[in-house]
């Protein structure tokens, strides 16, 4: 590995970041309402998101690659739910009250937080491109990316005990 794990896993987490904050600017500057699948990818990358940057400042590299196993386990959750949404949902104009719905009612983040987590078209209408790409396809390759650099992160030993 190129980078050391914790410099790895603070990226990954700043990337998970990111592309919470592109779907938002692209919900609230665009006008892209995201559909429950959408907001499921959304909270899969937020939890990421703090998995890694937690693992990235943990001194003991046991629980370091631990922590790096568990995103890998969230990354493939987050490839389930985008492909799900590109093969299933998107082609349905109805999706709710699906696994995404139920999980998303069930945390209740659309009632504490709706600017971020509200479900706001369904399936059919949330299904976009950008750049001729459909939007949860881009989502699909970074959660595939950022699941290889955690596998690489929880086989690799830092050359130093820090």
């Amino acid at each position: 590995m190129t980078f050391p794990p914790r410099i790895a896993l603070a990226l990954m987490g700043l990337a998970s970041s990111a592309s919470v904050a592109m779907a938002l600017y692209a919900q609230h500057r665009m006008g892209m309402e995201p559909c429950p699948w959408c907001i499921l990818q959304r909270m899969v990358f937020i939890v990421i998101a703090i998995v890694a940057l937690v693992a990235a400042l943990q001194p003991w590299q046991g629980l370091r690659r631990v922590l790096s196993g568990l995103v890998v386990l969230l990354c493939g959750a987050g490839v389930a739910a985008a492909w799900w949404q590109h093969t299933v949902a998107s082609k349905s104009s109805s999706c709710a009250l699906t696994l995404a719905d139920k999980i998303i009612t069930a945390v209740g983040v659309d009632t504490r937080w709706p600017d971020v987590f509200e479900v706001r078209a369904n399936c059919a209408e949330a299904a976009v491109d950008l750049w001729g790409v459909p939007f949860e396809l881009w989502s699909l390759a970074l959660f595939a990316a950022l699941g290889l650099i955690a596998v690489l992160c929880t086989v690799t030993r830092s050359r130093r005990r820090a």
